[in-house]
């Protein structure tokens, strides 16, 4: 059963939030004045990183090594901040469906990737001053149906780079296709392909769905509906 609580106004969001273990929250952020936040593959491939080496209760040490496709190592004393459900990222925004696992699991992780992130960034660009949008949107899921369709939501964000596949027209088989070779999401890993299956934990949803196979069917459905519908299923949870 997915916990209830619906925020219907994100401004001052962060201020009235309150974080709770095993609940399930929509995470999003983008750059400041939507500038990019990644510019080239090894800006997606840290942050990526960050995902895994940040999500523990003991110090990291952000050491800026790159990672190849599943290559990254769990350290076996730590515990998990979050459990990370779903994630994309997008050259000026990120999107993440995240499951607390520990008191203010939530909180720390993410003040550890803003923080680590864009000393990364500033220091490689040579710049100063805040790369974000201020803090972090939060909001927690409110029901299952929302649920169900908000993964699709954020793995369907590649589309925007692609224009020609929004009008909903294009054969499905073939926006699959593309999605499923865009390396900066979770989805590759739902559909087969090991890309970063460290970082996700697939059989919570997965389970939540009834299997691949209507994980599957559950996205094709999605990519049918008309954008009127897909808008008012989610727009409480959703963020402009």
């Amino acid at each position: 059963m997915i916990e209830v609580g619906l925020q219907s106004s994100y401004n001052n969001l962060m201020k009235r939030i309150s974080f709770e273990n095993d609940y399930i929250y929509h995470i999003y952020n983008r750059g400041v004045e939507k500038r990019n936040i990644f510019i080239e593959e090894k800006n997606y491939s840290r942050f990526i990183s960050d995902l895994q080496q940040f999500n523990s209760d003991q110090a990291t040490l952000n050491n800026g090594r790159n990672i190849e496709r599943g290559l990254i190592e769990v350290g076996l004393q730590s515990k998990k901040l979050v459990e990370i459900l779903a994630f994309c990222l997008m050259p000026n925004h990120y999107h993440l469906l995240v499951q607390q696992k520990i008191e203010k699991g939530v909180t720390e992780f993410m003040r550890k990737i803003g923080t680590g992130y864009t000393n990364y960034f500033n220091t490689k660009y040579n710049r100063v001053g805040p790369l974000f949008q201020g803090k972090f949107k939060a909001v927690l899921v409110e029901k299952e149906s929302h649920f169900m369709h908000l993964p699709h939501y954020i793995h369907l964000n590649p589309l925007e780079l692609k224009p020609i596949y929004l009008g909903g027209k294009t054969n499905p088989e073939e926006i699959l296709t593309f999605l499923k070779n865009y390396r900066w999401s979770s989805l590759p890993d739902y559909l087969g392909t090991k890309n970063f299956p460290t970082i996700v934990n697939k059989d919570f949803l997965i389970g939540c769905h009834g299997g691949y196979k209507n994980f599957l069917q559950n996205m094709q459905e999605w990519l049918c509906e008309e954008k009127e519908i897909k808008s008012n299923t989610l727009k409480d949870i959703i963020f402009d």
